[in-house]
C-alpha cells in the first residue's frame, strides 16, 4: 500500500484540520462524519501481534520475530572497532549482500561506521567511512547510494559519504550551517528534506543545481501561518549563517519544537518534532503540512523514522519505554518491539535490509546509560514484515 493511503486515508490526528484533496477520493471517508475534520490519533492491535517476553537479547518481540546483536561499542565487528553512541543509519543493495552504516553521535570523533553482510546476514567486514566531525546525529541515503551524515552541532554541516567505503566523505555547504539532524531525498521533486533539532527549528529543502551533485544549490524553508494546511517555501538569504541563524533569516517561516527523523515516499516527507511528541507529514504534490500523531501514549518520545512499501510507519522512541512503534495506513499506532533494561537510552537508526525481512536499530546509550554511549548496543531483527 502506498504511503500516500496514510494521509488519503484520514491519517493520524488529534486537534489537526484535514481538507480538501487529502480526503478527496479516499478509501475510509466512509467512516468519518459528514463535515467532520477531525480524527483522534487511537491505539490499535499490532498486524504482528504485541511484543512478548523479552529475549535472550532483551528483546521483547512478536511471534515469528528474532534478534540478534550484530555490534557492540568498543568491541571488534568485522575487524574493528565499532563506535561509541550510534545513531542514524540507512541500508544499502552491496551485490548478493548488503550494507549498514550508522553514524556515531560524539564530539569531535564522531563519523559514521558500515557493516557489510554476505547472503546469509553473515558479517564480511567493518570499516569507517567518515570521520574526524562533531556529533554525527541522523540523516538520510540518496537514490544514488550515498549517505547523507548530519552533524549536530552549531553550524553543522552535511557529509555525503560512500557506504561502499571507496571514495572520501565530503561536506555539502551549500545544505547550509545549522543544528542539522535528518535527511531524506525526494526524487520526484529532486529536492532534499532536512529537519533542524533546536526548540524553535525549521523544516528545510535543498534544490540542488543538478541532481545527484550536492555541491551547489539552493536551500528554501518552509512557511506556514498553521500547523495544518497549505503552505510555501522561501529562499534562505545565506545558507553560510555566519552571523544569523537559518532559522532566522525568513520572517515568515514556520518553526518546529526539535526537529528529528524524516523519511520520504509517495510524495509525502514525515518528518518527527521531541518537543511536542508529533508526527508530521507534509504532502509535496498538494503543498500541505498536515499531522499524522499528536498523542501521549503509545508512542513517546519521538525520534528517528522509517518506513516499508506497505505503508507501515517505524518511529523510534528517544526515551519513553524504549519501544520502536507501528503507524498502519489505517490510522493505528502500536508497539512493534521494546528493549528491556535500557531506561537511560534511545532507540537510533532504524533501516530495512534491501529485501525487506531484516530491521536494524541500536540502543545508543545500552544498558548503562551513560552520556558518552560506551555501552552502545546494534541490533538486527528478522521476520515476515509486511511488504
Amino acid at each position: 500500500m502506498h504511503r500516500r493511503t496514510l494521509l488519503r486515508t484520514g491519517g493520524l490526528t488529534a486537534g489537526a484540520a484535514f481538507a480538501g484533496s487529502l480526503w478527496q477520493g479516499a478509501a475510509c471517508a466512509a467512516a468519518v462524519a459528514p463535515g467532520s475534520v477531525h480524527v483522534t490519533a487511537r491505539r490499535g492491535a499490532s498486524p504482528y501481534g504485541p511484543p512478548g517476553a523479552p529475549d535472550a537479547n532483551g528483546v521483547a518481540l512478536p511471534p515469528g520475530f528474532t534478534s540478534r546483536i550484530v555490534a557492540r561499542t568498543g568491541r571488534r565487528v568485522g575487524g574493528m572497532l565499532w563506535h561509541a553512541a550510534p545513531d542514524g543509519g540507512a541500508c544499502f543493495a552491496d551485490g548478493d549482500g548488503w550494507i549498514y552504516v550508522s553514524n556515531s553521535e560524539i564530539p569531535l570523533l564522531g563519523g559514521a561506521s558500515a557493516i557489510r553482510f554476505g547472503p546469509g546476514g553473515e558479517i564480511r567486514e567493518a570499516y569507517r567511512i567518515l570521520s574526524g566531525t562533531n556529533l554525527n546525529c541522523a540523516g538520510g541515503r540518496t537514490p544514488w547510494n550515498t549517505w547523507l551524515s548530519c552533524e549536530e552541532i552549531l553550524r553543522g554541516r552535511v557529509f555525503e559519504c560512500d557506504p561502499y567505503g571507496e571514495r572520501a566523505a565530503m561536506p555539502r555547504l551549500a545544505m547550509g550551517r545549522f543544528k542539522h539532524e535528518a535527511a531524506a531525498c525526494d526524487p520526484d521533486r529532486e529536492v532534499v528534506y532536512l529537519t533542524e533539532d533546536e526548540s524553535d527549528g525549521c523544516f528545510y529543502r535543498f534544490r540542488p543545481a543538478e541532481w545527484g551533485d550536492l555541491t551547489a544549490g539552493r536551500l528554501e524553508v518552509l512557511c506556514a501561518t498553521s500547523d495544518t494546511g497549505p503552505v510555501t517555501w522561501q529562499r534562505v538569504p545565506n545558507p553560510a549563517a555566519p552571523l544569523i541563524p537559518t532559522r532566522h533569516q525568513v520572517g515568515a517561516a514556520k518553526h518546529f519544537s526539535g526537529g528529528e527523523g524524516c523519511h520520504y515516499d509517495g510524495g509525502v516527507c514525515f518528518f518527527t518534532t521531541k518537543g511536542d511528541n508529533r508526527v508530521w507529514a507534509y504532502d509535496a504534490e498538494n503543498e500541505r503540512l498536515e499531522i499524522v500523531y499528536d498523542a501521549d501514549s503509545p508512542l513517546t518520545g519521538v525520534d528517528n523514522i522509517t518506513g516499508t512499501p506497505a505503508g507501515d510507519l517505524y518511529v523510534a522512541e528517544d526515551g519513553g519505554n524504549m519501544e520502536i512503534n507501528l503507524i498502519t495506513p489505517d490510522r493505528e499506532v502500536t508497539p512493534f518491539l521494546r528493549i528491556e533494561g535500557h531506561a537511560k537510552s534511545e532507540i537510533t537508526g532504524p533501516a530495512f535490509s534491501p529485501d525487506g525481512t531484516r530491521l536494524y536499530f541500536s540502543s545508543q546509550r545500552g544498558a548503562r546509560g551513560d552520556a558518552a554511549g560506551t555501552d552502545g548496543v546494534t541490533y538486527e531483527v528478522t521476520g515476515p514484515f509486511r511488504r
